[in-house]
């Protein structure tokens, strides 16, 4: 089944409806969608296409399956000079890798778009944009800095899901520019940190010049005692000891320290893991995947070998390796809201795209206003959201009384660690899995400083990486569709 999604044509009995199909999508048990994941980074990029079937649960559908159907060529990311992508080469590339996998961006149901180091700069993110326009509604677009690059690896790698069956996983991602550490324990990712070391930060032509120098790769080369520049040749034993160096900084990045002047995040603060999952462009030359040169990524890889055997880290097999920010494909639910949402101005909704923060909380009897506004801080800064520059929507747990003491203090600390975002003009969105939206929502208006509209609604269930769009308001029944797009990480 390949009819287009579009999650923004409701009819009056807020049903979301197959363009291509006279049926609705909540009639349906059993349901296929075609969804793209596209990756373009700084380095590389690349794309895979899935097929996802999703089985009815109650109100809502649940992912059941995903079967990558085609995987694409690994493209060098094109660049037209200063560090600007050339996005009609980019453009090209796509299209070729549609024609291969025989697909037309018509049979696109959903898709994710993710945009990684240089890809995300505004003027590459709007050139990148204008490549995917006729599918711009299908696509979550996700711009991820070091932190949300980082989750997204350890997640993709397979390192979050090994965590579960035993001790703590570290997740090495090592690729063109950066390299992202991820400590996991127990199924989740408790420390992260980036460092500036990576294969692409100093490019080669096929007779080993200098091609392309980043400012990071001219300050490893200087580290390393190495005087070269764009043009120059660099011999295999200057490649090494480059490498080297490199090498050193992310396995001390690995055991907590932090590396003076390449660090991107706060370091880890404490030693890692006895096992550790490779992941990113370097770890298929570790693993013996690819030979090709043009950069520094074999040297790289037998310079990190060596040291992760010196260590005695026990290197596990990753589920993917250049591909472990791409695994993220779309997937659609469907949930109905209850019938207490807070809704001001009524013309507030539709809102599409919203990404979703998870704050960490655990809601006692007695609510710390403070400790909530730290968690949902911690929540936008784990997926670079903190600047407030977009939307965002909260997913609250809650149990418990109704109590004005409570709901006053989630109020203040959700009204405090959202502030970027309310004062950058957006607006107030809760979504709890409790009955509570009608009465979070009347706290915060009337007793929080909330400029713009405030959205809440209940009966939702959430998680991170979630994002979700909110149909408008059934009047007959005071409830709103709300469609839930979540990135896809394999579990196999």
């Amino acid at each position: 089944m390949n009819a287009a999604l579009h999650p923004d044509e409701l009819d009056p009995g807020g049903r979301i409806h197959f363009s291509g199909a006279d049926r609705s999508l909540i009639e349906e048990d059993q349901i296929e969608l075609t969804s793209i994941g596209v990756d373009i980074g700084s380095s590389t990029s690349h794309l895979l296409v899935s097929t996802i079937t999703l089985e009815r649960l109650d109100t809502a559908y649940v992912v059941t399956g995903r079967e990558v159907r085609f995987a694409s060529d690994i493209l060098l990311t094109p660049y037209a000079g200063d560090n600007t992508i050339d996005a009609g080469v980019l453009g090209d590339f796509i299209h070729r890798q549609y024609a291969a996998a025989g697909i037309l961006p018509e049979d696109i149901d959903t898709g994710a778009l993710i945009l990684t180091g240089v890809a995300a700069r505004r003027a590459n993110a709007r050139a990148i944009g204008e490549i995917f326009a006729a599918e711009a509604g299908k696509f979550v677009a996700v711009s991820a800095g070091d932190a949300l690059e980082t989750l997204m690896a350890a997640h993709g790698s397979g390192a979050v899901a090994l965590s579960e069956q035993g001790d703590a996983v570290l997740n090495i991602d090592i690729g063109g520019g950066t390299t992202k550490i991820a400590l996991c324990e127990g199924g989740e990712i408790v420390s992260r940190t980036a460092v500036d070391a990576g294969a692409r930060l100093i490019v080669l032509d096929a007779g080993g010049r200098i091609d392309r120098m980043e400012p990071y790769g001219a300050k490893h080369l200087a580290a390393a005692g190495i005087a070269a520049g764009v043009g120059d040749v660099l011999s295999d034993e200057e490649r090494a000891a480059v490498a080297a160096v490199m090498a050193e900084c992310i396995m001390a990045a690995v055991g907590g320290a932090a590396v003076d002047g390449f660090m991107r995040l706060p370091p880890l603060g404490r030693a890692g893991a006895a096992r550790a999952v490779f992941s990113g462009g370097v770890s298929e030359f570790i693993a013996g995947q690819r030979e090709e040169t043009g950069d520094l990524g074999p040297d790289l890889a037998r310079a990190i070998a060596a040291r992760a055997e010196a260590t005695g880290l026990t290197v596990e097999p990753a589920r993917q390796g250049i591909r472990a920010t791409v695994v993220g494909a779309s997937q659609y639910t469907v949930q109905v809201s209850g019938s207490t949402i807070f809704l001001d101005p009524e013309d507030a909704l539709p809102l599409r795209n919203l990404a979703v923060i998870a704050p960490a909380l655990e809601l006692g009897d007695e609510i710390d206003a403070d400790a909530v506004a730290r968690a949902v801080r911690e929540g936008l800064d784990r997926l670079d959201l903190g600047s407030g520059e977009t939307p965002v929507a909260a997913a609250i747990p809650w149990e418990g009384s109704a109590s004005y003491a409570r709901l006053s203090a989630l109020g203040r600390g959700l009204v405090a660690g959202l502030r970027p975002v309310l004062d950058a003009g957006h607006p107030l969105v809760i979504v709890t899995d409790g009955d509570i939206g009608g009465l979070i929502g009347m706290q915060c208006r009337s007793e929080e400083d909330v400029p713009g509209a405030i959205i809440s609604i209940d009966g939702i269930a959430l998680s991170e990486f979630d994002f979700i769009d909110i149909g408008e308001v059934l009047r007959a029944t005071g409830a709103a569709p709300v469609v839930v797009k979540s990135l896809l990480f394999p579990v196999e």
